[in-house]
């Protein structure tokens, strides 16, 4: 089946669902799930019971689809994201961004948790992504059936959306949240860096370092759909004082700074 094809009949099965009328979409990074607490749910569906949907491998993301209220809006949000490093293809990274997009919604917010290589910020804070550099072995764009979403040669020069972005530091400011902007770095993953390969990462001029995110924002590109993202920035990656990465402390350190992006995501969706 041609992936238009599934796209469309995964969103006919989320419609006689109730899914009707989204109007923003957010998903949701690992140890990033809080925000879902947040939302007036009206109906929940695991990835696995969701036609052509990939299933979420990797054990601390729940793998769901949320439909409810936010602040007023209606949303859907993606509990669990799919990965490259687990096997997937860069077209079902990308499926439930096409499928939200068809759903209706007219704008994307997108977290996730992110090495630190700025030496002069600190774990626990929040990144607002202001640009990236994509270092993915390939582009969701790439083979026959990407062109059923607009045009393969998507400009890029603003992959963020200025007006989003501004809300997010006015928000920020006004709340106390500690956000800096600055700039993603997309690797395959999984295994972490090496000093070598942090320090070439900072020299190429990124802030941060993570494994996905840059496939959604590339496919929302596509369709002309203005997305905002922010990092939760879990461990500092100074090559000259790596200490081996504890994934527990990672989760933590997540949780921890879940509350500075829930209530940024909340004020966002109000404003908006």
């Amino acid at each position: 089946m041609h992936m238009s094809d599934q796209v469309n009949e995964t969103v006919k099965f989320l419609q006689d669902k109730g899914f009707s009328s989204p109007e923003l979409g957010i998903i949701l990074g690992t140890g990033l799930g809080a925000l879902t607490d947040h939302i007036e749910v009206q109906l929940e569906i695991s990835y696995d019971e969701i036609p052509n949907f990939p299933i979420a491998t990797v054990e601390f993301h729940k793998g769901k689809l949320i439909y409810g209220l936010l602040e007023g809006k209606q949303v859907v949000a993606m509990s669990g994201r799919f990965h490259y490093y687990e096997g997937y293809s860069m077209e079902e990274v990308v499926f439930p961004v096409r499928v939200m997009k068809f759903l209706g919604i007219e704008k994307l917010l997108i977290s996730n948790a992110s090495g630190c290589m700025n030496l002069s910020w600190q774990k626990g804070e929040l990144m607002l992504l202001d640009d990236h550099i994509s270092l993915l072995p390939e582009s969701p764009l790439r083979g026959k059936n990407a062109g059923a979403f607009g045009p393969i040669f998507t400009d890029l020069s603003m992959p963020y959306d200025p007006e989003m972005n501004g809300i997010m530091k006015k928000v920020a400011a006004e709340a106390g949240i500690p956000l800096n902007a600055g700039v993603y770095v997309a690797v395959a993953g999984p295994n972490l860096e090496t000093r070598a390969e942090y320090r070439y990462l900072r020299n190429i001029g990124a802030d941060a370092v993570g494994m996905s995110t840059v496939p959604e924002v590339i496919a929302a590109n596509q369709m002309g759909l203005p997305v905002s993202a922010v990092s939760v920035l879990t461990d500092e990656c100074d090559p000259d004082n790596l200490a081996p990465v504890d994934i527990e402390d990672i989760i933590s350190t997540a949780g921890k700074a879940e509350k500075h992006l829930v209530r940024l995501f909340k004020e966002v969706i109000k404003s908006l």
